[in-house]
């Protein structure tokens, strides 16, 4: 359960929220929304403990399980299993279960050094069967499947996986911890379309309560019973105690309402005021006229500001620096991890303005071909060729092109080059970063304004070639629609990887790269279908 009473949340100078106040009960299935850059992700970290609160108390009953949008390794050399077992605690039990065997069997020790490794042995064996034994293990490989992660990735250790590939994984521990009160920022991202609909009907049948952030409508429509309404102009929260589809149509009686309480306010000032002048003229009525004007002060003070639409992120790309005919080549990539290969003898041609969409299923090495291409990465084999005039723009998934100790007026500058600050500002601004916020470091953005400010700097780079990973992740729909308009005119060659249908029509592909066999073709509608399973 979480019970939060009277909450003020600040960033620097800038108020998200006061004077807020809420519970979620066992059951309650919360859809929190609002508009961008409104504060949902910084509320959520509040309430996980990333975060201190100006004010106000939070008091959390039982085990929390967050799902931050940004998921980082601690220990790189975890395997997948022994990372998803820990959200129990099971990742000890068998490491210790596993050092008592060993001893137990190590004729160079003492007896007496094997029997207390027998006794401990067998005391751990109970522990793991109060925990559900094997049985957990089961429950939480098949949750590793039913989310896209096969038997094979299990032992793989953290470091080796895609970025998509380590947010499943932070996905299946969550769930697999059974915690009374999930947090889940964004949990389809990076799903097939078989691992959201799956998670859909577990979220609906899951017994504790949960905190959801996510565009997915269907998800939302689907599972939520209460609507968690942030508003950024009020700087409080609406609560609506039902599921999403009657949320929509309230909330719009309720912003009518507001216009006509406004509207007759404003109406009823205005005359107050006017009669108030008139009186203030003659010195025995000027006491009545200043009792006037208090009334009309307080009638505006009762009602509630007009919300303002909705902000969305105005983009276009400028035009592309010059180049050569084929900017960018690859020949004979290949890459493994340890014993894990990932694809070998890829080829690859950027034509000058080309579209290329590259496709695969989870850990086909997607991501991972974008990076050797971006020269984040060394092929083990093969080569990168840049050719004549090469600017390369790069989007990463986990937004690692940002410095996270940098602002983001600097982050900017650093992308821009020569460009003069008061143009990168009024770009900033389009993004709808403006005044305070540019001066905030990268890491305590949200997903989405990370999102917005990698894109951002792509637009400063005059890059000729975008490499983009996911570019659609963590954006509400009205800037989704907005970006994808700016690729789709964007005169440069595009690579392109996503999970979002919609993404790859408006870029319109020419060709296709399936991976991890680099297969090349002309894109075709036989394709569509790969899209979301990739």
């Amino acid at each position: 359960m979480i019970s939060v009473q009277d909450l003020e949340i600040r960033v620097g100078a800038r108020l998200l929220m006061e004077n807020v106040s809420f519970q979620v009960n066992k059951g309650d299935r919360v859809g929190l929304v609002g508009r961008n850059g409104a504060g949902k992700t910084t509320l959520t970290r509040t309430i996980a403990g990333d975060l201190q609160p100006a004010n106000g108390t939070i008091d959390t009953r039982g085990q929390i399980g967050f799902l931050p949008q940004d998921t980082q390794v601690s220990d790189p050399t975890q395997t997948v299993l022994a990372r998803i077992l820990s959200a129990r605690g099971l990742d000890e039990i068998h490491r210790r279960l596993a050092k008592a065997e060993h001893e137990m069997a190590d004729m160079s020790i003492s007896a007496d050094r094997r029997e207390k490794a027998l006794n401990r042995y067998s005391r751990l064996s109970n522990e793991l069967e109060i925990q559900g034994g094997y049985a957990a293990e089961a429950d939480a490989k098949q949750l590793a499947a039913n989310l896209g992660i096969p038997n094979s990735l299990l032992e793989n250790e953290l470091g080796t996986l895609s970025g998509g590939q380590r947010r499943r994984v932070e996905l299946t521990r969550i769930l697999f911890s059974q915690a009374e009160t999930l947090i889940l920022d964004e949990p389809t991202n990076h799903l097939d379309a078989d691992s959201v609909s799956w998670l859909r009907d577990f979220l609906m049948t899951y017994p504790g309560g949960m905190v959801i952030i996510s565009h997915d409508v269907a998800l939302v429509e689907q599972v939520v019973n209460k609507v968690f309404y942030l508003d950024a102009n009020r700087h409080v929260i609406d609560i609506y105690n039902m599921g999403w589809k009657n949320y929509l149509t309230k909330r719009e009686d309720d912003e009518k309402r507001r216009r006509r309480e406004r509207l007759s306010a404003e109406k009823k000032a205005a005359a107050l005021t006017t009669q108030a002048e008139k009186m203030k003229a003659k010195a025995t009525k000027a006491v009545a006229a200043q009792n006037m004007l208090r009334r009309a002060e307080r009638l505006l003070d009762g009602v509630e500001e007009d919300h303002q639409r909705d902000k969305v992120a105005k983009l276009r790309f400028p035009s592309p620096a010059p180049c050569g005919r084929t900017p960018l080549k690859a020949d004979g990539l290949s890459k493994s991890y340890g014993s894990l290969e990932i694809f070998t003898g890829a080829d690859l041609a950027i034509d000058r303005g080309s579209r290329v969409v590259v496709l695969g299923l989870n850990g086909a090495g997607k991501t991972t071909l974008l990076r050797l291409l971006a020269g984040v990465e060394t092929p083990d084999s093969g080569e990168v060729i840049a050719g004549h005039g090469l600017r390369l723009g790069y989007y990463a998934q986990e937004h690692e092109t940002l410095d996270g100790d940098r602002t983001v007026l600097d982050n900017m500058q650093r992308a821009a080059g020569d460009m003069a600050e008061v143009e990168v500002r009024k770009i900033l601004g389009s993004f709808l970063f403006t005044g305070d916020d540019v001066h905030k470091p990268a890491r305590v953005l949200s997903g989405g304004e990370k999102t917005r400010l990698a894109l951002a700097t792509l637009v400063v780079s005059s890059a000729n070639v975008l490499l983009l990973d996911e570019p659609t992740n963590n954006l509400d729909p009205a800037s989704r629609e907005e970006i994808l308009g700016a690729l789709h005119a964007f005169e440069g060659a595009i690579v392109l990887v996503s999970h979002d249908p919609g993404a790859v029509r408006a870029l319109n592909p020419e060709r296709v790269l399936v991976m991890p066999d680099a297969t090349e073709d002309l894109w075709g509608p036989d394709y569509e279908e790969l899209i979301e399973l990739a």
